[in-house]
This record gives C-alpha cells, structure tokens and sequence, in this order.
C-alpha cells in the first residue's frame, strides 16, 4: 500500500518508520528546510534525533505530490490543525481515499471530537477513523512492541486498514466506537498533567495509582454521556492509555504537571517543553463540557484551576483531598 503520512513531528516520523516495514511511505513536513534535511542526512533531528530513518521511507514538502498515488492518508497533526488539514485535503483536485487521525483532543471553542470536525469537511462517501492508543513516539520509532486501535464507523475499513498496518512490532486492534477511542485519547492527557503535579510533589506510588484509578472513573463518565462504551473506555485507549501517559516518563503531559509543581509557569514551561502537549488545551473543553452535561469531574477540574485560574499544585492537591467521602461508585 501507498501511505501518506501528513505531519513529521516525533508521533507522525515513528509511526511512518514502523510502516516502512510493509508499505511504500511518504512522510510530508511542512518545514522546506526540515524536509530536505531529513531527506538527506536520514534523521529527523528536531524531534527524534536519535533514530535513523529508513532508507525506503520518503520525505517531502511538496504537499500535493506528497499525495500522488496514495492509498492511505495519515494526519498526524495537532487537534488545532485537524480543521485546516482537513480542509486543504479536500480542496485538492485528487479522488480522497481513506483518512485516519492520530491526534487526541477536543477542538478549541467548538468542544467537537476529531471525527465531528471530520464529519463537517470530508465527503461523505470517505472513509475515516482514529488510530490512538498508548504508544511513546520513540518506541514505535525504535521497533518495541506496541499495541493500538483503529476506530471507525465504517466497520470494512476499520478490518481493512487494521489488517494492512498490523505488523509484527505493532499489534492493530479494531472497533467502532469512535466517540470512546477519542474520548480517552482526549482526557487521558489532563489525567497525565494531574499525575506529574503529584509525582513532582513526591506524593508517593499511592497517590499517583488513587488518580489514575479515579482519573479512569472521570474519563468513563464523560464518554458514556458522550456515546462511548464502557468496555473501549476500559481498553487500549482508555486505561491503557492513561497508564502509559500517567506513569511513563516519556510523557510530555506528566512532564507539564511534574514542572507545574516545581512552580514554573505555564508560558515558560511549554517553551521548554518544545512539543505540543494536548493536555494543556484539551482541559478547557473538558472543563466546558463537563460543566454543560453536568457532569463530575473533580480531577479535571483541579487541573483547570491551576492552569487558567492561577491556583497553586499544593492547593489542587489539598482540595482534592478534602472532598467529602462518597460511594466509589455510584
């Protein structure tokens, strides 16, 4: 299969590299400069300098050319440029064939899931879905084995494109639950922000599996009042997810939260942060929808006052702590 994977950040440049291993790949940059260099020297040196790129997998600039021929496009954008991706696409003079979309978020001031901003722009005769799960750009890069799902309402596409990216370092799951994957993908990043304030606080292995648990609980009453299911919420991208994103220190979001307990702003940290991590913008949709379905979500909340309304980690930490008791579930 001909694959175009648009966006070679570290998620985008891996995922092109671990499927280089059965198709013909074209990985498009939208930095001229970036392109031509990791076309000639094999390493994308911005965001995974370490890892040497195949010498099958082709870099370009050119988006339309980047396009020709391809029998599967991958969007690894960011959430806030899904809606412009999506639309350059379809402005194309070029017959779509099937889309999927690795980032996980909600959409800014619309609150919208990937798949509703997808619904608005693409034609409806294609074919699309998320591909998420819990996958570290740099072990997907580096051929360790990693385990996602591909959700799509199109439930001959999704047995498809799962049969054609499944290898041996990557295991494809598939459903068609679409609202679930993304909702986990989406919030379990705000649980990582919630999980680095309390291990940069030292709070101890307690604290951190008590906010994974009941980050868990927060993510499956929000998808379920979304239209996902309990049992995607409990899988890959839902708990799976959120363990690896909670726990791992390869996790920009924890890596947010371990510095906001350090007491460094927010401005300074995504500075030195350098990549892109959802979590921060993604609690301000949660926190909108949360509070408009009425729905209780303790966690998510904290992590929103601290970001935008200026309180202190130690302060999250002790009004979380001091909620009233209640059933765990209820």
């Amino acid at each position: 299969m001909n694959i175009t994977v648009i966006g070679a950040g570290a998620w985008g440049t891996a995922l092109a590299i671990s499927l280089t291993a059965r198709h013909c790949v074209t990985l498009w940059a939208r930095d001229d400069v970036q392109a031509t260099a990791m076309q000639s020297t094999r390493c994308n040196q911005r965001y995974l300098p370490d890892v040497k790129l195949p010498d099958n997998l082709q870099v370009s600039s050119d988006f339309s050319s980047a396009l020709a021929n391809t029998q599967l496009i991958i969007l690894s954008v960011p959430t806030a440029a899904l809606r412009v991706t999506l639309e350059r696409l379809v402005a194309l003079p070029l017959d779509l064939p099937g889309v999927i979309w690795l980032c996980k978020g909600f959409e800014a001031e619309t609150s919208l899931l990937p798949h509703q901003v997808a619904a608005e722009i693409l034609p409806l005769n294609v074919s699309c879905g998320v591909l998420s799960g819990p996958s570290f750009a740099m072990e997907v890069a580096s051929s360790l084995p990693t385990a996602l799902v591909l959700a799509s309402t199109d439930d001959a596409f999704a047995q498809r494109i799962t049969q054609a990216l499944h290898h041996s370092r990557l295991r494809v799951y598939a459903s068609n639950d679409v609202t679930g994957v993304e909702v986990g993908g989406a919030i379990k990043n705000v649980m990582a922000i919630a999980a680095g304030i309390s291990d940069g606080m030292a709070l101890g292995s307690n604290a951190r599996a008590a906010l994974i648990t009941r980050g868990l609980a927060e993510i499956t009453r929000l998808g379920l009042k979304l239209g996902g299911r309990q049992e995607t919420l409990s899988g890959l991208s839902g708990a799976g997810d959120l363990i690896l994103t909670c726990t791992g220190d390869l996790s920009r979001n924890r890596r947010v939260g371990m510095l906001l307990a350090q007491k460094l702003r927010l401005d300074d940290i995504l500075s030195k942060l350098g990549h892109v991590a959802e979590g921060v913008y993604a609690v301000r949709e949660v926190h909108r929808l949360a509070t408009t379905l009425q729905v209780d979500m303790p966690i998510c909340e904290a992590v929103y006052r601290v970001l935008y309304e200026n309180i202190s980690a130690t302060a999250m930490v002790t009004s979380l702590l001091n909620r009233t008791t209640s059933l765990e579930f209820n």
